[in-house]
């Protein structure tokens, strides 16, 4: 009897294996989930666990060289009183703000631009994707010496010009350093939104402008119920990532002012880095760090649920 129902189980154990592994052979959705096991494992141990320990470490009086206790939302608590941490929130907010909308407006026209017949098209393409493909601190460093107290170009020349008589201390004033480092995020980002736009353009019918245009529809007219309805979708997530982007930015901005002068430049990435690493204040930067999440999670929230909405996708009205 033992032998029957030993054999019994081994005969059903090589059918439940046969019949995983005839659904593995015939079933795409099956065989999809192993493919996406390495992806998965990737983002478990590389993002989702740092992200993790992030929190915990928010939690706790963590320092480098030391363990820390767990002291429940002190962190937080002091964050709330620290005008420094809600000077850096200002800073990241203004900063995602002007640097996206002035992207996104650049960016739209360089594509409708690009996207008409010109000689050399091709050629202005890739001159526009330069400023994207260049390292971040390396751009950081061209503006640094553009905005320098004592050599700027600017200065040099608006000088020479006779229109100032001393040099413009473009990193040393708290609002113009505000600006030279957006105006540097602005550079660097633009193509990354037009060159996305443009491939988008690509995908709009001649033919609906050509029957519009017979049916007497201005430029306007064409790019507002045409153009801008059908982009909607790759407009959602093209500035979906360009605020993550430019909200998390931390290169450009410590390798030009370091978050100066006075902390007028500080974002939240720049000063969790300055907290947690510089200052040796682990927790304390993680609590930082874990209070831009909200921020990010709301942009992702606007782009998701406007991506479901099946009118939008479509570029049709809502009304």
């Amino acid at each position: 009897m033992a032998d029957v129902a030993l054999a019994q189980r081994n005969a059903k154990s090589q059918v439940r294996e046969a019949s995983a592994w005839s659904q593995l052979k015939h079933n795409r959705n099956w065989l999809g989930f192993w493919f996406m096991v390495p992806a998965m494992a990737f983002l478990i141990f590389f993002l989702a666990y740092p992200l993790g320990l992030g929190i915990w470490l928010s939690f706790t009086d963590t320092r480098i060289g030391r363990v820390g206790h767990f002291i429940a939302t002190e962190n937080y608590e002091w964050l709330w009183d620290d005008a420094i941490f809600w000077l850096s929130v200002f800073n990241t907010l203004l900063y995602t703000f002007l640097a996206s909308a002035i992207k996104f407006a650049i960016g739209l026209y360089l594509a409708l631009l690009l996207n008409e017949h010109m000689p050399f098209k091709a050629l202005l393409r890739a001159a526009v994707l330069i400023p994207f493909i260049v390292p971040t601190v390396l751009s950081a460093l061209a503006f640094w010496w553009i905005f320098d107290s004592q050599f700027s170009i600017i200065s040099w020349s608006l000088k020479h010009l006779g229109l100032i008589s001393q040099n413009i201390n473009f990193l040393g004033d708290t609002t113009w350093a505000r600006v030279c480092v957006i105006f540097a995020n602005i550079w660097r980002g633009v193509p990354f939104v037009a060159i996305t736009l443009l491939a988008g353009l690509q995908t709009v019918s001649p033919s609906l402008y050509e029957a519009a245009t017979l049916d007497g529809a201005t430029r306007w007219q064409n790019f507002r119920y045409i153009t801008y309805p059908l982009l909607t979708p790759i407009i959602a997530v093209v500035m979906t990532f360009s605020v993550l982007f430019t909200f998390t930015d931390f290169q450009l901005i410590w390798a030009m002012t370091r978050g100066g002068p006075v902390n007028a430049t500080h974002l939240m990435a720049t000063l969790s880095y300055q907290r947690a690493i510089i200052a040796g204040q682990l927790g304390e930067g993680a609590a930082i760090s874990s209070a831009m999440i909200p921020f990010l999670l709301a942009a992702i929230m606007v782009s998701w649920f406007g991506l479901q909405r099946r009118k939008w996708q479509q570029g049709e009205s809502n009304d």
